[in-house]
């Protein structure tokens, strides 16, 4: 292994390997306020190129899961800097993924005054957890208004100027995993007949403004995105089209100068595979760094960065549960397997306290 272990750059930043941490998501945020004990798990596995932190919403509105963080208070922004301050002194570099969790919510888990808000009033099949009430049926969300709209838009910039207040060198736009950039673009979760419905210039409209306001409010050299292209999680179903639709927005984000395209492919946890020619496209469009993830191990790593396939390799559950993961695929030690069922408990069980190799 060459290549992964080597330094690299990320736009201006240097990255001490070519391997970045997922953002997972792991509800430990009592109060949806980071802690000590964020900062704990952040800096185990700080050893790595990038971490991207969990999902973090931008607004009251996005706070769809139970003990998610926020950015949009000064007690969030406190919590964070725990966590990038711990991160920075281990050598790594740290982004925050904003995720507004859009329709994929529950009234239970939103503060008070806060909406469950969408592109249009379609329901999410299944359920979501929440702490007060267990499972409940994922409600009707309310159709944005334009007034919500540009709301949302100042709460994404707000919150990315917030993030590097807290000390991140950046942040991500979640536009993956059917969360509200991703239900703008779809069409089955988009049905309006205004300026943000129809086309996929229309559907990628509100995705690209929010991009623009990140830009506007940190630089275009601090702001990244996620997409899931093929990605069929919270009622994303593959359609007719997506080749196309996705192909502008490379061109759209290629033209406003992102640095980093963030491409998940969830295959490995069942969802069809993103075709290669989809990988290659973005390649050959964007023009800046590209990661890749889903289900990457040491060798197929290596492989598709010696081939030219990507810049960066991001990895989830095995730095879930490998929090020296780096040491082990160098040394090709074996790897601790994750605990399922601690993913999104409270307390530092299956959090940080799974073994290193030297502990």
């Amino acid at each position: 292994m060459s290549i992964l272990f080597s330094e690299t750059t990320l736009g201006p930043l240097k990255l001490q390997n070519r391997l970045v941490m997922a953002p997972l998501t792991r509800s430990r945020a009592t109060g949806n306020i980071p802690n000590a004990l964020m900062a704990e798990y952040y800096a185990q596995r700080a050893s790595l190129g990038l971490i991207i932190a969990e999902g973090t919403s931008p607004s009251p509105n996005g706070l769809g899961y139970p003990r998610i963080p926020g950015v949009f208070s000064d007690a969030q922004v406190a919590g964070w800097k725990l966590v990038t301050d711990a991160v920075h002194a281990k050598g790594a570099k740290m982004f925050l993924q904003l995720m507004h969790c859009g329709r994929i919510a529950h009234p239970l888990n939103l503060p008070a005054g806060a909406r469950v808000l969408a592109p249009s009033a379609v329901v999410a099949p299944g359920e979501m957890y929440t702490d007060a009430e267990g499972l409940k049926p994922h409600p009707v969300p309310q159709a944005m208004t334009e007034a919500d709209i540009k709301t949302a838009i100042a709460e994404y910039a707000a919150a990315a100027k917030n993030a590097v207040a807290a000390g991140f060198d950046g942040v991500e736009l979640h536009a993956a995993n059917g969360y509200l950039l991703e239900q703008f673009i779809r069409p089955n979760t988009n049905q309006r007949a205004d300026a943000y419905g129809g086309s996929i210039e229309n559907r990628a409209r509100f995705v690209l403004e929010v991009v623009d306001a990140a830009i506007a409010a940190i630089g275009k050299d601090k702001v990244g995105i996620r997409l899931s292209p093929y990605g069929v999680f919270n009622d994303m179903p593959v359609y007719d089209g997506m080749d196309a639709d996705y192909t502008y927005l490379a061109q759209q984000l290629d033209a406003r100068g992102v640095v980093y395209v963030h491409l998940v492919d969830h295959s490995p946890m069942g969802a069809p595979p993103v075709p290669d020619a989809i990988k290659a496209m973005f390649r050959k469009t964007f023009k800046r760094t590209l990661i890749l993830s889903g289900g990457y191990d040491a060798a197929r790593a290596e492989s598709d960065l010696a081939a030219g396939k990507c810049d960066l390799i991001a990895v989830g559950r095995p730095i879930l549960a490998n929090p020296d993961l780096l040491a082990r695929w160098k040394a090709g030690a074996a790897l601790n397997a994750p605990d399922m069922d601690t993913f999104y408990t409270p307390g530092a069980k299956g959090y940080t306290d799974y073994p290193t190799l030297h502990a």
